[in-house]
């Protein structure tokens, strides 16, 4: 069992940045890839960015390719999303999960986090 807590979500001006962070509890979390969702108002929950449990390997959206960093400190149970030069769109609630990486990649997780919201502001 793995329980997940984001933090970390706030208000920034467009163009700023935002770290998130997404404790896990259990003794297994470097077993498993995590990622990063976000669900915008009234619009499916769409993938962000997803890491492999080593931590080698990354998958990102295009709409935030080169300007959102995913990363992991497996010592701390700790996943992060570096988010620069925010735009207006990428408001949202930004959630956490943790699986296989196939099943991530899929959209499916048996493991959730409650979601931080982020809003960016033009």
């Amino acid at each position: 069992q793995v329980q997940l807590v984001e933090s970390g979500g706030g208000l920034v001006q467009a163009g700023g940045s935002l770290r998130l962070s997404c404790a896990a509890s259990g003794r297994t979390f470097n077993t498993y890839a995590m990622g990063w969702f976000r669900q915008a108002p009234e619009k499916e929950r769409d993938i962000v960015a997803l890491i492999t449990w080593s931590g080698t390997n990354t998958y990102y959206a295009d709409s935030v390719k080169g300007r959102f960093t995913i990363s992991r400190d497996n010592a701390k149970n700790t996943v992060y999303l570096q988010m620069n030069s925010l735009k207006p769109e990428d408001t949202a609630v930004y959630y956490c999960a943790a699986g296989g990486f196939p099943q991530l990649r899929a959209g499916v997780s048996p493991y959730w986090g409650q979601g931080t919201q982020v809003t960016v502001s033009s």
